[in-house]
């Protein structure tokens, strides 16, 4: 049957359609996949956040289907779909690292930044080197987050005791993941190797960096610039500079057209 979606009664039968088409899939069927959409449409469509966490939660712990446990992990770290819950960081932090174990990208990109944060939860035990391994992960699977996140880690490097650097290193940077600002650091630490778990690395930094504007980060292509304006990590080049740029800045341009453009909620199959 075809549907006019120009009708309102006519939406209305699809979208109930829908709903028992998932039903039938996930229950009956039992494909992880149709459950994790089922997921979705109780979460976009329905607005039934409480029933959306229970079906992700169930289609990660009963299928291992990866991008479930991103989502329960998500809805565990907000709190949501838990009334006045103000979310559970480890029990987030556990479905982030086994959706990274199950290969999805964003769940090997939240558990590293949980893992590396300098503001993380109490509940999190901060471990820099593991999270290093989860962001790489995630960069090698290309999320260009992660590569972005990994870039701005070698550019300012990581200490180990990051609360009594402020004295002691000049142009450190100051946001929350190390070297995540977008902007290299310039100034030469006073710190020696042994006070760093990650060393500053304008080569690596340059490398990921690249993967990561390639993949559309506008924030990396900027680094990229100044990298090569700077000559960072790689020989100075003027035009090649100019031209990560001119793409940062369209870039940047496609991002306000987005947000000038009214946002609707993601269809049903399309997860976030």
């Amino acid at each position: 049957m075809a549907y006019d979606l120009k009708k309102e009664s006519e939406v209305k039968e699809y979208i109930d359609k829908l709903g028992v088409e998932y039903r039938f899939g996930c229950y009956s069927e039992k494909k992880p996949e149709v459950c994790h959409l089922l997921g979705d449409y109780l979460e976009g469509i329905k607005k039934d956040f409480e029933k959306a966490s229970k079906v992700y939660k169930s289609t990660c712990d009963d299928y291992g289907y990866a991008k479930s446990c991103y989502k329960f992990g998500n809805y565990s770290f907000l709190g949501k779909g838990k009334s006045g819950s103000k979310g559970d960081p480890k029990v987030a932090y556990q479905y982030y690292e086994k959706g990274c174990k199950l290969n999805d990208s964003d769940a090997c990109l939240h558990s590293g930044l949980l893992l590396v944060s300098r503001s993380m939860p109490k509940e999190i035990d901060r471990d820099v080197a593991k999270g290093l391994e989860f962001l790489t992960k995630s960069c090698d699977m290309n999320n260009a987050t992660a590569c972005f996140y990994l870039s701005g880690m070698h550019i300012s490097g990581v200490q180990k005791k990051p609360e009594n650097a402020s004295a002691a290193a000049a142009g450190a940077a100051t946001s929350d993941v190390p070297g995540s600002n977008g902007s290299p650091v310039g100034g030469k630490s006073q710190l020696n190797d042994s006070d760093y778990i990650v060393l500053k690395d304008m080569k690596k930094a340059f490398q990921f960096s690249r993967k990561a504007c390639e993949l559309r980060n506008m924030y990396a292509c900027a680094n990229l610039s100044q990298m090569y304006a700077r000559g960072d990590g790689i020989e100075k080049n003027e035009k090649e500079a100019e031209k990560y740029k001119k793409l940062a800045l369209e870039m940047q341009d496609e991002v306000k057209k987005q947000q000038e453009t009214l946002g609707f909620q993601q269809g049903v199959g399309m997860p976030n």
